[in-house]
């Protein structure tokens, strides 16, 4: 029996294939393409926002082709943090600044910053080391050197266990030694675009030998927030802050800066430091103050 002809062009029309879709304008395959070559993410998702904008119909083919850089991006990054060896993934920034002046009063000033750094796939380990150095007709009037390390383990990709420890001498602050110990938590808040936020809380333990010849030894509790932002390319806002406080002395310091870059990893800094010391000793004053202009090195 033949079929009925009436039947055969539902039934042709139910089996065909979807007519397949139209392929992403070259233009914009060319600046997503380019986007993801340079491997500037923020660069990536701006491309991609407004990709879906003006291609409203390309939208998930854009978003597919956004998945698949970010999952290939990351499983690269994490490759490379397991199998780098460990003095490959160090970076790191040296900060030197100064001035001299001559005439009706002799002055010299010197500060010098090292900070390194390495992120590994479950660790990450920082070291900072200052020194500061001031004075004036011959006399020194300021000498401070401060040496912290800090070692990281990330439970995942925002929350992380520290370790710190600190040695810092301050003699025309009261304190010839002073050290410092903490463990705890810590927890980046914001870790996406142009600014990162991490906050660190823990307990803590500080040896103190004074000028006067007390020593202290105290329990305390340390906090700690790093805020970093990229305001532009070029320009860059940092806002570190910790306190460590106790029933005895209490210590809160802050740091403001902003880097602006020169040439390569050449950068120029202002910067503001401000430590605070709730008991100093008789004499001594509650705050200490101090400017820099100084140049950064970027590695």
């Amino acid at each position: 029996m033949m079929p009925n002809p009436a039947l055969l062009l539902p039934l042709g029309l139910y089996f065909a294939e979807p007519p397949p879709e139209p392929d992403l304008p070259i233009e914009i395959r060319t600046m997503l393409e380019e986007a993801m070559a340079s491997g500037n993410d923020n660069d990536v998702a701006t491309i991609v926002r407004y990709a879906r904008k003006a291609a409203p119909k390309h939208s998930q083919k854009i978003a597919d082709l956004a998945s698949h850089y970010t999952f290939e991006r990351t499983e690269k990054t994490e490759k490379r943090l397991r199998t780098a060896s460990f003095g490959a993934l160090v970076k790191g920034r040296a900060e030197v600044g100064g001035w001299i002046n001559s005439g009706n009063s002799d002055s010299l000033g010197v500060t010098a910053v090292l900070d390194l750094s390495r992120e590994g796939y479950r660790w990450r380990h920082k070291l900072k080391l200052q020194a500061d150095y001031q004075e004036n007709n011959g006399i020194p009037t300021r000498e401070h050197y401060l040496g912290a390390f800090e070692p990281n383990y990330k439970v995942d990709d925002r929350l992380y266990i520290y370790g710190a420890a600190q040695y810092e001498s301050d003699k025309f602050f009261g304190y010839y030694d002073r050290y410092s110990a903490s463990t705890g938590a810590g927890y980046t808040v914001v870790a996406r675009g142009p600014v990162t936020l991490d906050l660190e809380l823990g307990p803590a333990f500080r040896h103190t030998s004074f000028t006067t010849g007390d020593v202290e030894r105290n329990l305390a509790a340390r906090g700690s927030v790093d805020f970093d932002w990229r305001m532009t390319p070029a320009l860059t806002l940092r806002q570190d802050t910790s306190a460590y406080v106790q029933a005895a002395n209490s210590t809160v310091t802050s740091l403001t800066a902003v880097d602006a870059k020169l040439l390569g990893p050449l950068s120029a800094r202002l910067s503001y430091n401000v430590q605070y010391e709730s008991r100093p000793p008789v004499g001594r004053i509650n705050t200490d103050t101090t400017g820099r202009a100084s140049l950064v090195y970027a590695f």
